[in-house]
């Protein structure tokens, strides 16, 4: 079942990269950021990641950790991460299991051709595991900045 607003997210445990295991129970006691993205290292997606990263100093102050997710592999993260000093964790979601349960794939048209694809899409989770808040079908210029606000006022509450 696809994750509802103010409702528990369901348990999940997911492969990252650094060798980590990444699960939401594990997490509780903080907000999780998660935003899930097409695709490592094409334009948009690169520009999104390096938001994240020019404020994540900002976000640990909010109590809350981040996490990229795409269909990538865990090596194409590794590098993807490396190459942009990324300080948070990227996770690997090939079988879709992350994709499904935030319900980010989507029927997307590129030169005239179908095809299901990611959405870009954030999501933000309480300290209790409670999908607060979401965006869908994200732009990138200012969006960073929108979820850095929501989690510092979502912090204070």
């Amino acid at each position: 079942m696809a994750v509802a607003l103010n409702t528990p997210v369901s348990e999940f445990v997911v492969q990252a990269t650094s060798g980590q295991q990444v699960s939401l129970s594990a997490l509780k006691g903080k907000q999780v950021v998660i935003y899930f993205y097409p695709k490592d290292s094409t334009p948009g997606c690169t520009t999104e990641g390096q938001g994240f990263r020019d404020q994540y100093s900002a976000f640990q102050a909010a109590n809350t950790v981040v996490f990229g997710v795409s269909r990538d592999s865990l090596k194409s993260h590794e590098n993807f991460k490396c190459k942009q000093e990324f300080p948070f964790e990227l996770i690997s979601d090939p079988d879709e299991a992350l994709c499904q349960l935030f319900d980010v794939i989507k029927l997307k048209k590129l030169y005239g051709k179908e095809y299901l694809g990611v959405d870009r899409s954030t999501f933000l989770i309480d300290k209790e595991g409670v999908l607060r808040q979401e965006w869908r079908g994200v732009k990138v210029p200012g969006h960073v900045d929108a979820v850095l606000a929501s989690a510092q006022t979502l912090n204070k509450g």
